[in-house]
């Protein structure tokens, strides 16, 4: 049997969103560790953008957009209707909330980090404008479980690694902000047996060409 191949980097949080989507799914995948000095020549053939994730279907489709490959991933088997196909609109309105935290809420992330890592005078400003976005978070998961509902959905494996990404920066500030209800929603993840899956630490494929399998079922 053939499986998709995953060009993936371990801590970057588009690959992050994938793997956790592909594991949720109950996919498998030969999973391919990169580092992005040293980009296999197999993934610039197929995606010659350069970054990752990619994903080589068992159909040789190339799919090179993290949301499109865990849109691909339920669409294949959704055994915890992650996507909802039951409830009207239900999808249309997460990939909503997706599409805000995509085009606005990383760039203000992008620039919080920068300001952290280079001691820039903005850090407060910089980190208040991401805190719009956190408030809405949390007033989500003050009305339930999850950013949609009482179940888990595409939305909150899409945003957790960029609010993990949040979380890391001013990591003493983020422990005492106005946020317990995310930081509740957050370890839950930190703590679950499928992200401890999806960040094992696996030799880099150009190194060893030793394929990965991976997947909820490995």
């Amino acid at each position: 049997m053939v499986l998709p191949v995953l060009y993936s980097l371990r801590n970057c949080p588009y690959a992050m969103r994938a793997r956790l989507a592909i594991y949720a799914s109950n996919q498998q995948i030969n999973l391919r560790d990169l580092v992005l000095s040293n980009k296999p020549v197999e993934m610039l053939t197929v995606s010659p953008k350069g970054t990752v994730p990619v994903l080589v279907t068992a159909d040789n489709e190339v799919i090179d957009e993290s949301l499109s490959i865990m849109l691909w991933a339920f669409s294949q088997t959704d055994p915890d209707d992650y996507i909802s196909q039951a409830t009207p609109n239900a999808l249309a309105e997460m990939l909503a909330v997706i599409a805000i935290f995509d085009n606005e809420f990383k760039g203000h992330l992008e620039k919080y980090r920068c300001s952290k890592r280079y001691h820039e005078p903005s850090l407060v400003e910089d980190r208040q404008q991401c805190e719009r976005y956190l408030a809405d978070l949390e007033s989500r998961l003050c009305q339930h479980s999850y950013l949609m509902s009482d179940q888990p959905s595409l939305t909150d494996l899409a945003l957790m690694p960029f609010i993990r990404q949040f979380a890391r920066v001013e990591r003493q500030w983020y422990l005492q902000s106005p946020y317990p209800k995310l930081r509740q929603w957050l370890n839950h993840y930190l703590q679950s047996r499928m992200f401890s899956k999806v960040m094992v630490q696996n030799p880099m494929w150009l190194d060893s060409k030793q394929e990965v399998v991976f997947g909820a079922n490995v």
